[in-house]
């Protein structure tokens, strides 16, 4: 259920290298890393069954559709088999539905003609409740697979109340991927039982090893 994550700016190669060895080891789901290291990550984990994910419009989700058409169509060419892209959440609170639903579905449509799977950042610390829920109604008319809760960067994290919210919206049309703050087997634990069949986090080996799992040797 763990998406083994590293995308801060200043990540490193050998870093890279390190996260998809650990997200190997510990069996973890995919590894998320920015697009510009899909390429490595992919050849690293290509005879493992751990998937290569990578953020589109990150983070702030404003790029233009065209853009994460393309940055989507780019990654998925190097390997990459999941997207986390950012909603626009300026245009979802200035109302704009129908642009908010075509961005989400340019990229669906690019992700899915892949073989690939899309999740949508809603941001929810940026949302009021009533947005969460037409952000996660458009992300499922737009053919999403997830919603996700966060970035981990405008403030705001994954919390139990806005999971829970999120899967009484998307029932079981959609996933919920819980990302941002999650660093310990309680917090992860919460999530899955407020409704996250997925967690986004920088800390799963930490988690893994406090459960009992048997270290990555250096």
């Amino acid at each position: 259920m763990i998406d083994h994550t590293l995308l801060r700016p200043d990540a490193t190669r050998p870093q890279i290298v390190r996260l998809c060895e650990e997200a190997a080891h510990f069996r973890f789901n995919a590894v998320f890393v920015h697009p510009s290291y899909v390429a490595v990550a992919a050849a690293i984990l290509r005879d493992t069954h751990v998937k290569v994910g990578t953020p589109i419009g990150f983070p702030q989700g404003a790029t233009l559709t065209t853009v994460k058409r393309f940055e989507a169509l780019e990654a998925l060419r190097l390997g990459a088999e999941e997207l986390d892209m950012v909603l626009n959440v300026g245009a979802l609170k200035s109302g704009c539905a129908e642009f908010v639903g075509s961005d989400i579905c340019a990229v669906a449509e690019v992700a899915h003609d892949a073989g690939a799977i899309l999740k949508v950042i809603l941001e929810t610390c940026l949302l009021t409740r009533e947005e969460k829920i037409r952000a996660c109604e458009l992300s499922l008319a737009a053919g999403a697979d997830f919603v996700k809760t966060s970035t981990g960067l405008a403030g705001g994290g994954a919390t139990v109340e806005d999971v829970k919210l999120m899967r009484s919206i998307v029932g079981s049309r959609a996933g919920v991927k819980a990302s941002g703050g999650i660093r310990t087997s309680g917090e992860m634990s919460a999530m899955i039982e407020a409704g996250a069949n997925r967690i986004g986090t920088s800390a799963g080996v930490s988690i893994l090893r406090a459960l009992g799992a048997p270290a990555l040797p250096s």
